[in-house]
């Protein structure tokens, strides 16, 4: 059986969403070095889309370049990525390239930021067949490709939440979309691909139905946090990230790997002005313990942490912070790269390398849960209420 996969989610401290133009890859080596000491597994990073992709019809040389860097300095460190593509959504912004903007589409929930300016517009339909879906064909042509076979990435994730950037028009629009850029992207890279889904997918409906998809990837992924979560009993809850995961593990029918979960850590400089609910350094660790325990225990392929580093509080007052400063705190290690006490946990649990048995997730009946209106308080109850007579 293979060991549970513990991994981690990765911006730099000091450059966060910047980290494409003020590449600096002697510190992201340092940061990997640091990553693979404490036993981790995998790294999951993103590919600012407007970077990589600043023309419909082209694909930045120098973008290549560094990302080739990161992967051969993740491989020197016994690492593998999971690079994110048409990132997109990220920390509360949608970062889109200009040429993707549809300007009869409002920028709604999300700000838009197009080339570092603030746009009043959000992207086009994606999903459905046109020339914003011709793009994402050609750059998944383009980018896999050009890392064929690479061993260093260990799978492509299509897009990270990608409900936040647009909702499709139908379910099937949704498949359609997963099924084609997917197949493209395993045709031209011979690497494995799966789809960043998160926990608002299941708490309204958005025309993502697991089932559809989720069916054309190697596995299946999950987002979960306790402190967003509607239905949590509280900040500390470790079940909503289980009962999210054996949510789209019944109904994709698909091992599934949680490719984010955490929660932030409450300020220590001031009161926690976020409106989000925080966590204390001790409380990160028992939370992340509980919920790792619970993962494993059902069968979970693996979990990464959200995320690597709490950032420079210089950043402050720049995008997504100056609007998110919770933010600014989710990391595993401190901004001056000392580990705080949920490091330690994650680096027992990876280091203990326990085998994953697959478990068979509670049935669930896709077509049953999306009904109107959803009610997943409910769902949830009796989730807990089975879980009590296990």
């Amino acid at each position: 059986m293979p060991a549970f996969r513990l991994g981690i989610n990765y911006w730099p401290a000091r450059t966060a969403m910047a980290m494409w133009t003020r590449f600096d890859i002697e510190a992201i080596d340092r940061d990997f070095a640091r990553i693979a000491a404490a036993g981790l597994r995998s790294v999951r990073f993103f590919l600012l889309w407007e970077t990589f992709q600043p023309e419909d019809d082209r694909i930045d040389r120098d973008a290549l370049l560094k990302l080739e860097q990161m992967l051969e300095r993740l491989a020197a460190h016994g690492l593998r990525g999971m690079p994110t593509l048409f990132c997109g959504h990220m920390s509360g912004v949608n970062w889109l390239p200009r040429w993707t903007l549809d300007r009869g589409v409002p920028s709604g929930r999300f700000r838009t930021i197009a080339n570092g300016r603030l746009e009043p517009w959000g992207i086009g339909d994606f999903y459905a067949r046109g020339p914003l879906f011709d793009a994402q064909r050609f750059a998944v042509r383009t980018i896999g490709s050009h890392f064929r076979g690479n061993e260093a990435i260990e799978a492509w994730d299509l897009g990270n939440e990608f409900s936040n950037l647009a909702i499709p028009k139908s379910v099937a629009d949704g498949l359609s979309w997963s099924e084609t850029l997917s197949r493209e992207l395993f045709a031209a890279s011979s690497i494995p691909v799966t789809g960043g889904l998160h926990g608002e997918d299941l708490e309204e409906d958005r025309n993502i139905r697991p089932s559809a998809i989720c069916a054309p990837w190697e596995f299946a992924t999950i987002h979960g946090y306790s402190a967003y979560a509607t239905f949590a009993r509280d900040r500390l809850d470790p079940e909503v990230v289980p009962f999210l995961y054996e949510l789209v593990a019944s109904f994709s029918n698909k091992r599934v790997l949680v490719s984010e979960f955490g929660n932030p850590e409450c300020p220590a400089d001031g009161p926690n002005l976020s409106g989000h609910p925080c966590l204390s350094e001790p409380e990160m660790a028992s939370y992340a313990a509980a919920v790792l325990e619970r993962l494993q225990r059902r069968g979970a392929l693996g979990a990464y942490w959200w995320c690597y580093t709490d950032y420079d509080p210089r950043l402050r007052d720049t995008p997504p912070f100056d609007r998110a400063p919770h933010e600014l705190r989710f990391g595993a290690w401190r901004a001056d790269g000392t580990p705080k006490p949920v490091a330690g946990v994650l680096s027992r649990v990876a280091r203990a390398a326990q085998e994953v048995v697959p478990a068979r997730p509670d049935a669930a009946i896709e077509s049953d849960y999306y009904t109107a209106p959803m009610d997943v308080k409910e769902r949830y109850a009796d989730f807990l209420r089975k879980r009590s007579r296990a």
